[in-house]
């Protein structure tokens, strides 16, 4: 297990320069914005307007705080909050946010046609990695069987087959699943 610490993340501008995001982990290591296979995010989002486009890259979209409407390549809009499922959409299709309420979102980039991402909430007392790369993004404080102690955006990657178990279920945490293909 490897535990990625939020004061260690990067953060940096958007690509389109319209904000800043939190790099939160990146394969592979160092790669930049333009050449990475995957790569795990966290961005504010305190205005509305466009994505950054992404040519051949796949996205999961997780908002964590605040409130937004969606609308991906001129389709009709998808009122996303905490409580809604993530929503995975290509990255070069036009794509832009009507934000309601300030959003913090989580945001998973694949390489297409080598890799999938799966996002969803996690809400169990233990977990046994399955993918090829598996994460779990805590949203509050929680604490593992094994004593380690995790907070607010605290991210910890799991090899294959690799488990964890916690005291108690995480309050509010984030399961992350990248499969090469």
């Amino acid at each position: 297990m490897r535990i990625l610490r939020a004061g260690d993340h990067r953060q940096m501008p958007w690509k389109n320069g319209g904000g800043f995001t939190t790099e939160i982990a990146i394969s592979p290591s160092g790669a930049a914005v333009s050449d990475f296979d995957w790569r795990i995010s966290i961005a504010k989002v305190p205005s509305s307007g466009p994505f950054s486009a992404f040519a051949n890259i796949d996205r999961v979209l997780a908002v964590l705080d605040g409130e937004m409407r969606l609308t991906i390549g001129g389709g009709k809009a998808a009122l996303i909050g905490p409580a809604s499922p993530a929503i995975a959409f290509p990255g070069d299709v036009p794509t832009s946010a009507d934000v309601i309420r300030e959003v913090t979102d989580l945001n998973v980039m694949v390489r297409r046609g080598r890799f999938s991402a799966s996002v969803r909430r996690f809400d169990q007392a233990d977990i046994t990695a399955s993918a090829d790369e598996t994460f779990v993004l805590f949203r509050s404080n929680a604490l593992a069987s094994n004593r380690a102690q995790f907070g607010l955006d605290d991210l910890i990657h799991l090899s294959p087959s690799e488990a964890i178990a916690f005291a108690g279920t995480p309050q509010t945490a984030w399961l992350i699943e990248i499969q090469r293909l």
